[in-house]
């Protein structure tokens, strides 16, 4: 494999050198009036921009020479390089955290604002009535309760440093105008003329972790969806949801068990008794239950298959430098700006006063570094998947609900939501002791509600069905000690500590170090049941189910310098069923990860480089068991266009290069080929979205040309075989190919139909067309797909364009700091027309990345700007 081109951070590649994320909710539109109002506002900010560029600038940051700040205990240098990429240097750890709250503030502030008032339930207040149900969702589900609890419990080095970051980005914001602070501003005066900018808050900063947790919320759409399908399919719906293949896709965890009360890898366990993964209770309670959620989707990025990551870690013998590397890119849906900011924060001298010397991938809002290393360890993370949401059925009874045959009284509070250019909405939200009332957040749960049981049907003396969410990110916990723990961490045992508070969301941390050590901990709440396996919904009334406890920290896996000598994390099964605690039936299968042990195992010692160019990888490790069925179709079932179609694969390598066209007829008749054999029973949301689930799924009924699968129950005089279904599906991508891309199949590419838009999280899908063309980018053609390692991922049910993707890439180089590699998918600002607003997107695409400067002498020598902030 060749290896992707490493550009330099102070701009342009090496060789050069020598020689010379959330969105507007889907179907948002504004009312008349402000559409025109809007569509004037912004034609006069693009011909401003066009003539001046005055407005628009005028909220580009000051990169270079001096700003007096009160509240600095001494002066601090910020030096950017090429990119825009900051490095804060500062005397103490006050200083440090003040200057990274001001300098998000500089490029991010609005991005800040929208999800402070995501979090807090509170869009309504910037965005108008379109977001009361947004609101109403999270408010039900109470995430800025949670954070302002969560406060309480953190410790004293976080408080503190939350609180410093608090007061930097209040000082940034100080005697600012509102269009100084983000050209948005000007904008939003049209919909919410009487918005004002509040002061930062460390709860602020806490909320937007619950955010993530949602965005990451493991398989509470698989238990929806389950609960939907079993009506229709019953006991059929077992295919769907086949078994982790555990002998062809290697586990993260290889060995181990717990022995005495803790893990210890290596060892061997007994194989845990499987119970049902099919135990429903009331299943058709849940159509729509993720209703309100889609809403809130619609601004955090829509969760999917390919929401995960891909992680490795190679001891010093599989690299050739020496020392461990350590490469990681989180997959997440695409935003402008993207969801990362690149920063360095350095102590000028690391002591007990200041003991932070980290770099990394950082969140607007948040102070540390999230993703990255220090001058010791490096970590990353990817979604483990564990099931730590539960849905229950609730018997109620007026104000009171059903438990182990008492009326308990419920939970109530009401909330009054702001909204801007409308008058007040009160709500009034009801939990039980599982948690919120999902079945109250709108009116299609009460409709869906209505009238499904009688009386009879219910325990006691109860009237009335509701669902409620047990989730652990809805009990305070401490993720932002677990966040600065990281950050500190100088080995091993430190890295692990820092993974106790580390409870949500429950993450793999994959670890590497300055000695060459390597190493893995599963960390998180992860609940322990009385009864059921948190596949369906159970009855929340009766005293069966429930959560007894968490798996203790001690027992849950962990790994460190295994005999491979590489660990590959890429939301594979974590370990296999000799564990003896149930931690999902909803893992990622393992064709990414797989495909990373693969090309591990049969490189050649790992640079950098290579390490990077395995994770823009494009092969699709399906294709040629479904190619081989294919090619088995009789052609007296072809028409000639679809021969010569289906001829594309014959050569075609597997990968999904953006000019691929045997790529891009794969992909369409796999497309074609899900509605085929699904669409007559799976409908709506239900629909297959690819994921490598349906890898599985297919491979089993290919096996059997007979399978009902393959029978079309809206023809009931007909019996619809394997081969049939499979030649229509290729005459369906013939014919979708030829109307889009034209008659001559060898001029298809997968890039014309695999498509990233870059969206802006706010103004970007607003309806208002020279709104969009001032903050959206693209479509950009694209490579990958679902399944991949270069996770570019597509919903077959919706088409073919990109829906979630590698938000980053990174390689740590533990052997030199200085030779470790970075790239994000937009670029640092916030502010469109920055420079910097998605310079990186070219080396993203393109599977590039530039070089990260971290030591004193490299970042001061790629440094293009330097700004010193005064203490007064």
């Amino acid at each position: 494999m060749s290896e992707p081109e490493i550009l330099d951070a102070r701009g342009g590649s090496s060789r050069e050198r020598r020689h010379a994320r959330v969105r507007l909710v889907k179907g948002h539109r504004w009312p008349t009036v402000v559409v025109l109002i809007a569509g004037f506002i912004a034609i006069a900010l693009i011909a401003a921009t066009v003539t001046a560029g005055w407005l628009v600038q005028r909220s580009f940051p000051q990169t270079d020479g001096t700003i007096s700040l009160p509240g600095l205990d001494s002066d601090v240098d910020v030096l950017r390089d090429a990119r825009g990429i900051p490095t804060v240097v500062a005397d103490n750890a006050h200083d440090l955290f003040y200057a990274q709250g001001f300098v998000h503030a500089q490029d991010r502030f609005w991005e800040m604002d929208v999800r402070r008032h995501i979090t807090s339930g509170r869009l309504s207040e910037m965005f108008g009535d379109s977001q009361v149900e947004t609101d109403t969702f999270v408010r039900t589900l109470g995430w800025r309760d949670v954070a302002e609890a969560e406060i309480g419990q953190l410790n004293v080095d976080t408080l503190d440093a939350l609180q410093a970051y608090a007061d930097g980005v209040n000082a940034y914001l100080k005697s600012r105008s509102y269009s100084e602070v983000s050209l948005e501003y000007a904008l939003l005066a049209v919909t919410a003329p009487d918005y004002e900018i509040e002061p930062w808050t460390p709860a602020d900063s806490v909320s937007w972790l619950k955010a993530m947790a949602w965005d990451l919320r493991a398989n509470l759409d698989e238990e929806t969806d389950r609960a939907l399908l079993l009506p229709t399919v019953r006991s059929r719906v077992a295919d769907l949801y086949p078994p982790y293949p555990y002998e062809d896709h290697q586990t993260i965890v290889t060995s181990g068990s717990v022995e005495g009360g803790r893990f210890r890898p290596g060892v061997a366990g007994a194989t845990r008794a499987a119970s049902s993964a099919l135990a429903p209770v009331l299943p058709e309670l849940l159509a729509e239950a993720t209703s309100g959620a889609e809403r809130l989707d619609a601004w955090l990025g829509a969760y999917g298959p390919g929401v995960g990551s891909n992680s490795f870690a190679v001891t010093g013998d599989r690299s050739a430098t020496g020392g461990a590397l350590l490469a990681n890119d989180p997959h997440l849906a695409p935003s402008l700006p993207g969801i990362w900011y690149q920063m360095n924060l350095q102590c000028r001298q690391v002591n007990a006063g200041c003991p932070y010397s980290v770099g990394g991938f950082t969140f607007s809002g948040v102070p540390g570094v999230i993703i990255g290393h220090n001058e010791n360890i490096a970590w990353g993370f990817t979604n483990n998947g564990a099931d730590v949401a539960d849905l229950a059925y609730e018997a109620l009874n007026g104000d009171r609900y059903v438990r182990n045959g008492k009326l308990i009284p419920l939970k109530t509070h009401t909330e009054t939501i702001e909204v801007a250019g409308s008058e007040p909405v009160e709500i009034t939200v009801r939990a039980t002791e599982w948690g919120p009332l999902l079945s109250d957040v709108s009116d299609p749960h009460r409709r869906i509600l209505d009238g499904t049981f009688s009386p009879a049907d219910l325990p006691g003396t109860a009237n009335e069905v509701a669902l409620a969410l047990q989730w652990t990110a809805l009990t305070p916990g401490r993720t932002a000690d677990a966040i600065l723990a990281l950050d500190r961490a100088a080995d091993f045992d430190e890295f692990r500590t820092a993974a106790v508070w580390f409870e949500v969301p429950s993450q793999n941390l994959l670890y590497a170090d300055v000695h060459g050590h390597i190493g893995y901990q599963m960390p998180g709440k992860i609940p322990v049941r009385r009864g059921g396996d948190g596949a369906t919904p159970v009855a929340g009334w009766s005293a069966s189910y429930g959560w007894d406890r968490y798996i203790p920290f001690g027992q849950l896996p962990w790994t460190f310098d295994p005999p491979e000598q590489y660990i590959v994390a890429a939301n594979q099964a974590v370990i296999d069923e000799s564990y003896p605690y149930l931690l999902t039936r909803d893992w990622g299968y393992g064709y990414r990860s797989q495909r990373l042990v693969d090309l591990i195992e049969a490189s050649d010692p790992l640079t950098p480089a290579s390490a990077a160019g395995l994770m823009s990888d494009t092969s699709n490790e399906f294709a040629p068991i479904l190619i081989e069925e294919l090619m088995r179709v009789d052609t007296l079932l072809l028409d000639s266009n679809t021969v010569r179609a289906r001829d594309l694969l014959t050569d075609w390598d597997h990968r999904q290069d953006a000019d691929s066209a045997g790529a891009a007829y794969y992909n369409a008749v796999w497309r074609h080929l899900l509605a085929r054999v699904f669409g007559d029973e799976l409908t709506g949301d239900r629909r297959p979205d690819g994921g490598d689930r349906w890898f599985e799924v297919l491979q089993v009924i290919l096996n059997d040309g007979q399978a009902i699968w393959w029978d079309d129950v809206r023809t009931p005089d007909e019996l619809e075989l394997r081969d049939e279904v499979m030649a229509a599906a290729m005459a369906d991508a013939t014919a979708e190919l030829t109307k889009q891309l034209g008659p001559d199949p060898a001029a298809w590419r997968w890039g014309d139909l695999h498509q990233l838009k870059l969206t802006n999280a706010s103004f970007g899908s607003s309806g208002i067309a020279p709104l969009e063309a001032l903050f959206n980018r693209g479509p950009y053609d694209t490579a990958g797909g679902e399944g991949i390692v270069n996770a570019t991922g597509w919903n077959p049910a919706e088409g073919y364009g990109v829906d979630w993707v590698p938000s980053m890439r990174m390689v740590v180089d533990l052997s030199d700091l200085d030779a470790s590699r970075w790239v994000q998918l937009t670029g640092q600002s916030g502010h469109v027309f920055d420079p910097h607003y998605t310079d990186q997107f070219e080396a993203w695409t393109n599977g590039d990345t530039y070089r990260w400067p971290f030591s004193p002498e490299s970042t001061l020598e790629g440094a293009t700007d330097m700004l010193l902030l005064e203490s007064q």
